[in-house]
């Protein structure tokens, strides 16, 4: 038996959506993080861009699980004696940018390096359920169903 490794010219792409509201964040963007990469495909090939395009809507709805909407938090320095700066979750959800939890949660989960950049680029966020891929014919990709745990109700 050989292993069976997909060429350019076999890559078909396709185009899902994901209506992120009520949806635990390290669930979904773990399965999300496997449409991009490609695992979900029979012909997987890991040194190919053979994953699908993913939209993501309705990411400022998103759930967590336990405390750590107010527990969690993200450092960075702004380079300056002192400069040490935090952020909770809730005041990044509650923000400008909602959608960036999101992308740096897949991000994290995608391979590092310019495959993992290239796999990046397919993946679309919105902080609404407005989004300019209606022509692409986007299918619903219900990651709710797929397992009780991945939905969270209040």
């Amino acid at each position: 038996m050989k292993t069976y490794s997909m060429k350019a010219s076999e890559i078909d792409k396709k185009w899902h959506i994901v209506d992120a509201t009520d949806l635990v964040l390290g669930r979904m963007s773990s399965i999300i993080a496997n449409y991009l990469r490609g695992k979900h495909k029979p012909a997987f090939t890991p040194h190919m861009d053979c994953g699908d395009y993913v939209v993501v809507i309705n990411a400022e709805k998103i759930q967590l699980t336990g405390n750590k909407i107010k527990d969690k938090k993200f450092y960075w320095h702004t380079g300056y004696p002192g400069g040490i700066k935090e952020r909770t979750m809730g005041q990044l959800l509650s923000g400008k940018h909602p959608e960036r939890v999101v992308v740096k949660a897949v991000e994290r989960m995608i391979t590092r390096g310019p495959l993992g950049r290239q796999q990046m680029s397919n993946l679309k966020v919105y902080a609404g359920a407005s989004h300019p891929h209606e022509a692409q014919n986007p299918q619903a990709l219900d990651v709710a169903s797929m397992n009780p745990k991945n939905k969270r109700s209040i």
